[in-house]
């Protein structure tokens, strides 16, 4: 039998676990956001009196975009003017502010308009830029021009992320519902949070020599998955493919290959000078006249080997060449070989007597009488 104490303890320990679970069921409650679920939008009642101090943000452009800015300026001051956001455009310093109004009351609008003007600047249009101050929108300017050291490889790889004809870009824009603007060192991305996330992703890994057709194919299969509602609370690890890494072939050896020499402390040894050889040959100690004819000696031999030379080089046009032996046909045996005759008969018979249906070979009838008139 328990005790009234064991009991009580018992009570309280499945509380405490009644109570774990609803903590833990509502905290998953919490994490997922429900389907169709917006956030209010920033009102003038959120915020009244405005702001006490103006902020604003400028930015450069580059030269080729001069022209088009000039055109869709009175466009962008019109959607920035909605928002109470002022904004300017110098010609001469080639560069774009923007600023907050007394009667701006919205915070994070000014954010919204710097990043307005950083896309412009980056070659996106007007139409995909002013998108960015909803507030569903976001952007992300990604820098890929240090990434990869060498000018042809970075190529290569900004091109390999395009695509042929732009198709592995638009591929990219319909699964992450992003827009996508590859221009330069850098890509500007536009477009939800979760879209941007998964297009720096890609980005990055293209640049690192990872082929984008890979994760093209897992963004496909996550589309798919999360259209099931049973498995969107499921782990997708099975689903999702694995790319082996290939081993690369080994870099090739050069031919002629350069052995360091071991380092040593030591200076090399001082080469001998000119009276250190005479004293080693001992030339040091002959006199001038000795060494005059010593000298005359040499120079004689040297030209001696010289005129033996040139004379062997001359003699050269003068020598005939050796003749080869002339080949000799070997002369056909004229004597035909005798036929014998007799030989031929004899087998002629033969082949006659293994015909079928051949009457058999019978002795002369001379012979046969000459054996009876005997008995």
């Amino acid at each position: 039998m328990a005790t009234p104490v064991e009991e009580n303890v018992n009570d309280a320990q499945s509380e405490k676990k009644s109570k774990k679970t609803k903590n833990q069921g509502d905290e998953s409650e919490l994490l997922t956001v429900p389907e169709g679920w917006k956030e209010p939008t920033f009102l003038r009642e959120d915020n009244p009196r405005g702001f006490l101090e103006e902020s604003s943000f400028a930015t450069l452009f580059p030269k080729y975009r001069e022209a088009y800015l000039k055109e869709c300026w009175a466009l962008v001051q019109k959607a920035l003017g909605e928002v109470f956001i002022n904004a300017n455009l110098d010609l001469i310093e080639g560069s774009m502010t923007v600023n907050t109004t007394k009667k701006t009351f919205d915070p994070y609008v000014i954010l919204r308009a710097r990043d307005l003007i950083k896309l412009l600047a980056r070659s996106v249009p007007f139409e995909q830029a002013v998108r960015i101050l909803q507030d569903d929108v976001a952007c992300d300017i990604i820098k890929i021009g240090t990434l990869v050291r060498n000018r042809e490889r970075f190529v290569k790889r900004r091109q390999r992320l395009i695509g042929p004809k732009g198709s592995t870009l638009k591929a990219l824009e319909l699964l992450t519902n992003c827009y996508v603007m590859v221009q330069g060192n850098t890509v500007s991305a536009l477009g939800p949070h979760s879209g941007l996330k998964e297009v720096r992703k890609v980005v990055m890994e293209t640049m690192k020599n990872i082929h984008p057709i890979y994760n093209i194919k897992t963004l496909m299969i996550k589309r798919e998955l999360s259209s099931d509602p049973e498995l969107r609370t499921q782990s997708w690890e099975r689903f999702l493919p694995k790319f082996r890494h290939k081993s690369l072939a080994k870099r090739k050896q050069p031919k002629k290959k350069t052995v360091k020499r071991e380092y040593t402390p030591f200076p090399p040894p001082q080469p001998d000078s000119k009276i250190d050889q005479q004293l080693a040959t001992g030339e040091y100690f002959l006199q001038e006249s000795d060494k005059r004819r010593k000298k005359m000696n040499e120079i004689k031999v040297k030209q001696a080997e010289a005129l033996t030379k040139r004379q062997e080089e001359r003699n050269k046009d003068f020598i005939p060449p050796k003749e080869k032996p002339a080949v000799k046909k070997a002369k056909k045996d004229t004597t035909e070989s005798t036929i014998d005759i007799q030989a031929i008969k004899d087998k002629v018979k033969k082949a006659k007597t293994k015909r079928l249906g051949a009457p058999p070979v019978n002795p002369t009838p001379s012979v046969e009488k000459k054996k009876k008139n005997k008995r």
